[in-house]
């Protein structure tokens, strides 16, 4: 899909400047963070996403920062800019949680990041809320088990590896499906301090709790609810392959 792109050297000016500084931000500051994007080689931004700000799409908006599609060195990437009145003084912590995750194979690839600004590799799909909703036809049972499965054995290599992505409970957010694969995103209320709760909180979101549980019982017939929280109540208390296996077999995938 072809996007229309807006060099970073309009962003003085409003309505951009409300992006790069939002929600509130000094000329000075524009134009600090502006020379912040040159010296990581981002040329231009486009607004395309399924969140607004003012008259402006974007990817996405949290607590720490908001979501750009944007180009660097004529390569497609997600570009996280810190809101100016976020709690965070710096980008490097969630940068750092996230090349921590990159190693086990788990979410976009994080490429540079700098004091207000995080650049990631570009994930084009849609959020699994969407895409559950959309499956229909021959096939969408196959489609739908592989795609929790994958979601799951990430969460099962978060756990292993002691992080807690810790927002998973809002699944509709926080994973992204494209043609190629799914994939978690937005580690900014990540630990590696809490105990890890990935594989529980996204198996509760995905069988249990949510409209997302309804939708896909309808695709798929689940066990009962009784024996999804049996097996998880032993993979919590071991979090092993083989708990973990059980936990899979019980979820019929």
């Amino acid at each position: 899909m072809e996007h229309s792109f807006i060099s970073i050297k309009k962003f003085s000016d409003e309505p951009y400047s409300k992006i790069l500084g939002y929600p509130k931000a000094t000329s000075r500051q524009i134009k600090l963070r502006i020379n912040e994007l040159e010296k990581l080689k981002i040329k231009s931004i486009s607004f395309v996403g399924p969140t607004t700000i003012g008259s402006l799409s974007i990817l996405g908006k949290g607590y720490v920062g908001v979501v750009v599609l944007a180009k660097k060195n004529n390569k497609l990437v997600a570009l996280k800019i810190r809101r100016t009145d976020s709690q965070r003084k710096e980008m490097k912590n969630e940068a750092d949680l996230l090349k921590l995750v990159n190693s086990v194979n788990v979410g976009p690839k994080m490429l540079v990041a700098s004091k207000n600004f995080l650049v990631m590799e570009y994930l084009e799909g849609v959020k699994i809320s969407d895409w559950v909703y959309l499956l229909k036809g021959v096939g969408s049972a196959k489609k739908l088990k592989s795609t929790i499965r994958k979601i799951l054995e990430d969460c099962y290599r978060l756990d292993q590896l002691g992080f807690d992505h810790g927002e998973l409970s809002n699944i509709s957010k926080h994973v992204i499906v494209s043609k190629t694969k799914s994939t978690l995103i937005d580690f900014e209320s990540a630990s590696t301090k809490r105990r890890p709760s990935n594989v529980t909180s996204i198996t509760q979101a995905f069988f249990i709790g949510s409209g997302i549980a309804k939708k896909a019982q309808k695709i798929y017939k689940n066990s009962s609810k009784d024996q999804i929280i049996s097996a998880l109540k032993q993979y919590k208390q071991e979090k092993t392959r083989e708990s973990f296996e059980r936990l899979l077999k019980t979820l019929k995938l």
